[in-house]
């Protein structure tokens, strides 16, 4: 569908009541819509969580998931931060409720990534950075975040680990970039462009390529070998980023599992030089 609108609209004339409810408050809202969940869309059209999920299947999706990611590419991508400040005052217009609502957005957001997560692509993934020579990771703007998370822990399990959040040292840092090597991007809309560019140039030299981001549309997907998923949708002016980082928790944790012994080893030699230097808070 390349204009998600303009099929809502065109169907509208053999919509039922409730159909034509959800339709016309998509196309009165294209700024607020990519980011409610089915049950709030429910709530806030006054219909069933089951009617929203027969809307989507009506208008030829699979599910409300597929058509809320039409819609995201449709509109998100070109909303700016101020715009999305005005769709929080919006959405979270009632200060005690909009609390608990941000809170259950996060689970939504949490419950979505894991019924949606390729768990083969997943584990193909695992392997790969476990077999990698070298892994860089490719993380910017607010992304950044994830990625100095992503590559503390990584350090103790992997031989080789860089962070890479700048576009002018990655000559530098890739120049010998090779098919033994593992390259992850970091980005969720609004994309970064240099993310875009750094994976696309690690395909080009056959480096294996993963991509964190937010959906199957996301502009990083095309340059993916093993594409992971983890919804960040919360209409405010932040991205919500704590779907990803339970997806990068899950990535953290099956990476030691698969290099366990040497990283016990590695640890036992951290734990030594820990306490030499007195790092931690001792009572």
């Amino acid at each position: 569908m390349e204009n998600i609108y303009i099929h809502i609209a065109e169907q509208m004339p053999s919509m039922s009541k409730a159909n034509m409810k959800i339709a016309k408050y998509i196309l009165e809202n294209p700024n607020t819509v990519p980011f409610l969940t089915a049950d709030k869309l429910a709530k806030i059209t006054k219909v069933s969580h089951a009617t929203v999920v027969r809307f989507a299947t009506f208008l030829g999706c699979s599910g409300y998931p597929e058509l809320q990611q039409y819609i995201q590419n449709s509109a998100q991508q070109q909303l700016t931060t101020t715009d999305r400040l005005k769709i929080s005052k919006e959405v979270y217009n009632d200060e005690d409720q909009g609390i608990y609502d941000i809170f259950l957005d996060d689970i939504s957001n949490i419950k979505s990534t894991f019924e949606k997560l390729d768990i083969d692509m997943f584990k193909q993934a695992v392997d790969r950075l476990i077999q990698a020579k070298r892994v860089y990771i490719v993380a910017n703007r607010s992304a950044t975040a994830l990625g100095v998370f992503l590559q503390y822990y990584f350090q103790f399990l992997l031989d080789k680990v860089e962070l890479i959040h700048s576009i002018e040292t990655v000559s530098e840092r890739l120049y010998d970039l090779n098919k033994d090597d593992v390259v992850i991007g970091i980005s969720f809309a609004r994309y970064t462009k240099s993310t875009i560019q750094v994976l696309e140039y690690a395909k080009e030299r056959e480096a294996s390529t993963i991509a964190i981001t937010d959906n199957l549309l996301s502009p990083l997907i095309p340059y993916a070998d093993m594409p992971l998923t983890a919804s960040s949708q919360m209409p405010t002016f932040i991205d919500s980023f704590v779907a990803p980082l339970s997806l990068i928790n899950a990535l953290i944790i099956s990476v030691g599992r698969g290099r366990e012994e040497k990283f016990q080893n590695k640890l036992e030699s951290l734990e030594e030089i820990w306490e030499k230097f007195d790092i931690f808070y001792k009572k």
